[in-house]
This record gives C-alpha cells, structure tokens and sequence, in this order.
C-alpha cells in the first residue's frame, strides 16, 4: 500500500473514532470513551510517523533530482509541447511547482533538470 493511500485510510479510521468518541461521551459510557482516546491516540502517531515518511521519501527523491548537472527553467512554448521536450532531451525530469515535489524543493517555475545542457 502507497503512503497517500495509508495516510488516507488512517485519516478516515481517526474520524470514525472521533464520532463514536463524542457518542460515547454523549451517552456518558466513560469506558468506550477511554477506549477511544487511546485509539485515538495510536491513530494520531502513526499518521505522524506516515507524513514523516512521507516527507523524507520526498526529500530523498528532490535531491535526486536536484543532483542531476544541469536545470532550467521551460519557456512557455516548451511547456506547451512537453512531449516533444523530453522525446528530444534523454534523462529529462520535469517538476511543476504545484506538485508535493515541487512545493518540498521550493519551486516557483516549471523547471527541467537533466545530466546534460539541453
């Protein structure tokens, strides 16, 4: 399983905790609340540990890319006709600012990085 789709999983099971905690308060069932604090809590630490995780794959992955010799921003027309662009540029890795990896390697503009000047 992907960590997107664990972390999406873990997010939902937190939710239905939180509901049948603040059901179980309602009712005033002080044991079922306790359960769920705890629930709550293991929850709560894994999804930490899965952003972290998360976080430093991503990390990993930027200075990767980050290490290749050469980088630059892309014009509008070679945005436009990306395919041809990397048809045309062997080893091209295109990162778009809007993108988790974009955001983690602090990118304003659609940048391309290769081994080599293209």
């Amino acid at each position: 399983m992907n960590l997107k789709q664990e972390l999406q999983d873990l997010n939902n099971k937190l939710d239905k905790f939180r509901r049948k905690l603040s059901a179980a308060e309602g009712r005033g069932d002080e044991a079922v609340a306790m359960q769920f604090k705890k629930e709550i809590a293991a929850v709560t630490k894994r999804i930490n540990s899965v952003k972290s995780q998360n976080s430093r794959q991503l990390s990993k992955e930027g200075s990767k890319i980050t290490s290749l010799a050469f980088n630059r921003a892309l014009t509008k027309q070679e945005q436009a006709d990306l395919g041809k662009l990397k048809k045309s540029v062997k080893g091209l890795v295109v990162v778009h600012p809007m993108t988790a990896l974009g955001r983690e390697m602090g990118l304003t503009q659609m940048t391309g990085y290769a081994p080599n000047k293209f």
